[in-house]
């Protein structure tokens, strides 16, 4: 069985990753164990210049784990890939310690995902709304036809999502 996905999106100042530092927490106290796979428009790098590893995926190995005790990290070199593949992120993910992957971002993926709105941020809430959306958190009083959830309360936030995980 394929773990369930769930996107965070929203345009970019909207508070998506404080929402998640927020939710992930009060989810793990309610017992759920989520995942995250986080889309940046940045040129990123989870190495550090210098070290061991970088010098050796620098050197054009295509994968690279590195490995302590208390974790292990994955990077792969993907230079001829046209876009991000989300299912083939997703399945990297281990169902076997997981509920639930979060996802930050992605919003033009054909996913359920949760819209979050500030009045003043660039765009309309409209724009973001595709008939994936299954709920819209915001800081502002919203006349919609889905669950329009408070943006400034995780904890409702979080209730909304053990609910529909619950349900899926």
């Amino acid at each position: 069985m394929a773990l369930p996905l769930l996107a965070i999106t929203g345009w970019s100042g909207t508070g998506k990753t404080t929402l998640l530092q927020q939710v992930i927490p009060i989810l793990a106290s309610k017992g759920i164990r989520a995942g995250l796979i986080k889309h940046t428009h940045h040129q990123m790098d989870v190495d550090t210049p210098g070290k061991d590893s970088y010098l050796l995926r620098k050197a054009g190995a295509r994968q690279v784990i590195v490995a302590s005790a208390e974790r292990w990290a994955l990077m792969c070199e993907t230079p001829e890939a046209p876009s991000i593949n989300l299912p083939y992120l997703l399945s990297r993910m281990d169902p076997s310690v997981l509920e639930i992957v979060l996802v930050e971002g992605f919003k033009g993926e054909p996913v359920p995902k949760i819209v979050l709105w500030r009045a003043g941020i660039k765009g309309g809430v409209s724009e973001l709304l595709d008939e994936h959306v299954i709920a819209v958190a915001s800081d502002q009083e919203l006349n919609l036809a889905l669950p329009v959830l408070d943006l400034n309360s995780p904890e409702k936030v979080a209730d909304f999502i053990a609910g529909w995980l619950n349900k899926h």
